[in-house]
C-alpha cells in the first residue's frame, strides 16, 4: 500500500515536453530516498492544461506542478516527498494565494468545466483495467446485459439528447435506432471513427490515451444495442500512444471476459478490432472510413442507402466517434435526465474542445453545451497573451468558420453557431489576434482540404482548386472586386453539389470570413495592403529614419544584403532586393522597422 502516489501525464503533448525523462529521473531519486515502496508513479493521460505540461500532480494532497524539469525532480522528492514541504515556486501559479494554495478545481481553467468524456483523463492509468474498473469502469456493461432490453438502452440513450460530438451532431440514439432491426438475423458492425485529422485537434486522441476502457465499454454496449457481434475502431497510425493503449485496453478486456464470447455470461459475444489509418482527412467521412476498413481506397459513397441500412460490408452499421461513445457509459449509469440536464434545450451535455493558436493557456476543455465563447476565451483560455486584441476564432477545423469578437458573447452549441454560419464540428477551436490576415486563414484552410480531396466528384475535387488559386491571386496583390463575387459564387455552388462532408463543408472557412470580414478582402484587392500585414506579396519593410541608431544589426543579419548605411546614421532598405522575411525587424531593438 502506498502512501502517496505521484501523476506523471503521459499523452502526447507532455510526452514531447519530456514527461518521459521526468519518469526515468523520479524512478531513480524515489529509490535513491529508500521511497520506491511507499511512493507510486502513475503515468496518466491528458490533464488538460498542456501549456503547463510537462505536469506532475501529487496525491493525496492534490499539487499540481507545472512546466516541470528533470532538474526540478530531485527537489519535489527531497522537499514534498520525504519532508511534507510542497515546493510553491513550481507549483501551478494560480493555485498560490496569499492564503495558501487554493484548490486546482477552483482556478480559472478548472472551475468553469464539467468533466463527462474526459472524468478520467488525467487521473488514472490508462494502461491498468483494474483502474478503470476502480471507478466503475464496466459497470455500465454489466447493467444493460443484465438489467436491460437493447431497446431500453437506445430509449436512454434517445432520451439523453447525445447528439455525435464528430461533426454533424446527429441524435446518437437515432443513429442506433435506425440500426437496431432484425436483431439476430443479419450480420451488423459497430464502427468507432478515431481518424481525428483536422489541424490543430486532438479531443478524440486525448481520450484513448487517457481512458481507452470507456470506448471499448461503450461499443459494446451499442452492439448489444442493436444486435452486432463485431466493432473496429479506426484510428490513425500517427497517433502511436493512442494505438498501443488501445492494443492494451483490448487484451486486458479479452483477458478479463469484458470482449469475446458470453460476455458476464449472458450469451452476448463481442469483439473489437482495430484498423489504422493513414492520415486521409477525407476517410473521416463515414462512407469514406467504411470503404477503407474494407482495404479499398479511402472515397465516399452516394447516400442513401445510410450505413445503418448498408454500411460496412454492406451490413447495417453505426459510426460515432471517440467522444460520443466516451458518454455512453455515464449516461447508462447515471440516466439520461443526468446528462440531458446539461447544455441547452437542443444541445444536450458537455463538448470537449481543442483550445489553440493565439490563446494564453491551450490545451484540452470540457463545457456544458450553452457555455458564452467569452467563458472559453477569457476565463479558461487566459486571454490573447501579449497585450493582443482577439480577432477570431475558428470552430470545426477545415469544416467550420470564423466567429468574430463581435460574436464572442455568443453560446457556444449547434444551433447558434450554425446560425453564423460556423459550426461545432469535432472540436477544434484556434484563436486569432489581430496579427492574423482573415485571407490567409481561409487559403490555409483551403489549402488543407484541396490536398485532402479524395478526387471523387467534380466540385471537390476541381472547385477547391479555383477557390484556391482565386484566393492566391488575391493574397498576391493581382485579385479583382469581381474575384470576391466569383469565389463566393464558387463557394455556394461547391457546398451545394459536393458528394461528401469534406467538398460540402470546404467554402464554410472563405464564407465566414467574406460575411464578417470582408472589408479584409477589399482592402487586398483595392488597396493592394494586407491589414494585418502577414501577406508578403503585399507588404512593404521600412525604417523609420528618427529612430534608427545605426547599430547596423538589421545590415548583418539581412540575408538578402537588401540594407545599407553606416554606422551612427539611419539605414535604408531597398524593395526591390527585400524578400520580406522579418530578419530585420526581430533584430531590431529600437522599433525602426516597420511593415506598411
Amino acid at each position: 500500500m502506498y502512501r502517496s502516489q505521484v501523476l506523471i501525464c503521459g499523452g502526447t503533448g507532455c510526452t514531447s515536453s519530456g514527461s518521459k525523462v521526468l519518469i526515468d529521473t523520479l524512478k531513480e531519486e524515489l529509490k535513491k530516498n529508500d521511497l520506491d515502496k511507499e511512493i507510486e508513479i502513475v503515468v496518466t493521460g491528458c490533464h488538460g492544461l498542456c501549456e503547463k505540461g510537462p505536469i506532475v500532480i501529487v496525491q493525496p494532497d492534490n499539487i499540481f506542478y507545472s512546466n516541470v524539469k528533470k532538474e526540478d525532480i530531485p527537489l519535489i522528492v527531497s522537499e514534498h516527498l520525504l519532508k511534507g514541504r510542497v515546493v510553491t515556486s513550481l507549483v501551478y501559479e494560480e493555485m498560490v494565494t496569499d492564503n495558501g494554495l487554493k484548490p486546482l478545481r477552483d482556478t480559472n481553467f478548472y472551475k468553469h468545466q464539467t468533466r463527462v468524456a474526459l472524468r478520467n483523463c488525467g487521473v488514472i492509468n490508462p494502461e491498468s483495467i483494474d483502474e478503470y474498473i476502480g471507478t466503475g469502469g464496466y459497470e455500465a456493461l454489466g447493467k444493460v446485459l443484465t438489467e436491460m432490453t437493447p431497446d431500453e438502452v437506445i430509449q436512454v440513450v434517445l432520451d439523453s439528447g447525445l447528439r455525435g460530438r464528430g461533426g454533424a451532431g446527429f441524435p446518437t440514439g437515432l443513429k442506433w435506432k435506425f440500426a437496431s432491426g432484425n436483431r439476430g438475423n443479419v450480420q451488423k458492425y459497430v464502427c468507432c471513427n478515431a481518424d481525428e485529422g483536422d489541424p490543430g485537434a486532438f479531443m478524440d486522441r486525448s481520450v484513448l490515451e487517457g481512458d481507452p476502457h470507456a470506448v471499448l465499454e461503450a461499443m459494446a454496449i451499442a452492439g448489444y444495442a442493436i444486435g452486432a457481434d463485431q466493432g473496429y475502431i479506426y484510428v490513425r497510425a500517427e497517433y502511436p500512444i493512442a494505438v498501443a493503449r488501445l492494443e492494451i485496453a483490448l487484451k486486458q478486456a479479452r483477458e478479463y471476459g469484458l470482449l469475446g464470447k458470453d460476455i458476464f455470461g449472458t450469451g452476448f459475444n463481442f469483439d473489437i478490432e482495430l484498423r489504422l489509418g493513414s492520415g486521409a482527412f477525407v476517410c473521416g467521412e463515414e462512407t469514406a472510413l467504411m470503404t477503407s476498413i474494407e482495404g479499398n481506397r479511402g472515397e465516399p459513397r452516394p447516400r442513401p442507402p445510410f450505413p445503418a441500412v448498408k454500411g460496412l460490408f454492406e451490413s447495417p452499421t453505426i459510426l460515432n466517434n471517440v467522444e460520443t461513445y466516451a458518454n455512453i457509459a455515464q449516461i447508462i449509469l447515471k440516466g439520461a435526465d443526468w446528462f440531458a440536464s446539461m447544455g441547452t434545450e437542443k444541445s444536450k451535455g458537455t463538448k470537449v474542445f481543442a483550445l489553440g493558436g493565439k490563446i494564453t493557456n491551450t490545451g484540452l476543455v470540457e463545457i456544458p453545451m450553452g457555455t458564452p465563447l467569452r467563458t472559453v476565451i477569457e476565463d479558461i483560455g487566459g486571454g490573447v497573451p501579449n497585450g493582443k486584441k482577439f480577432k477570431a476564432v475558428q470552430t470545426g477545423g477545415p469544416s467550420g468558420g470564423c466567429i468574430p469578437a463581435e460574436h464572442i458573447d455568443i453560446p457556444i452549441d449547434y444551433e447558434n453557431l450554425a446560425s453564423i454560419g460556423s459550426i461545432v464540428g469535432s472540436g477544434g477551436m484556434i484563436v486569432m489576434d489581430e496579427d492574423n490576415c482573415m485571407v490567409d486563414i481561409a487559403k490555409f484552410f483551403l489549402e488543407f482540404t484541396c490536398d485532402e480531396s479524395c478526387g471523387k466528384c467534380t466540385p471537390c475535387r476541381v472547385g477547391t482548386k479555383r477557390m484556391l488559386e482565386i484566393l492566391e491571386k488575391i493574397t498576391s496583390g493581382k485579385g479583382t472586386l469581381e474575384d470576391i463575387d466569383k469565389l463566393e459564387e464558387l463557394a455556394a455552388f461547391i457546398k451545394d453539389n459536393a458528394l461528401c462532408g469534406l467538398g460540402q463543408t470546404a467554402p464554410n472557412p472563405i464564407l465566414s470570413t467574406l460575411k464578417f470580414f470582408r472589408d479584409e478582402y477589399i482592402a487586398h484587392v483595392v488597396d493592394k495592403k494586407c491589414p494585418a500585414g502577414v501577406c508578403k506579396d503585399l507588404l512593404q519593410y521600412k525604417i523609420v529614419a528618427d529612430k534608427c541608431k545605426g547599430c547596423t544589426l538589421c545590415a548583418k543579419n539581412c540575408p538578402a544584403n537588401a540594407i545599407t548605411g553606416t554606422v551612427k546614421e539611419p539605414h535604408v532598405i531597398d524593395p526591390d532586393k527585400c524578400i520580406k522575411c522579418g530578419v530585420c525587424m526581430s533584430n531590431c531593438k529600437f522599433g525602426a522597422i516597420v511593415k506598411e
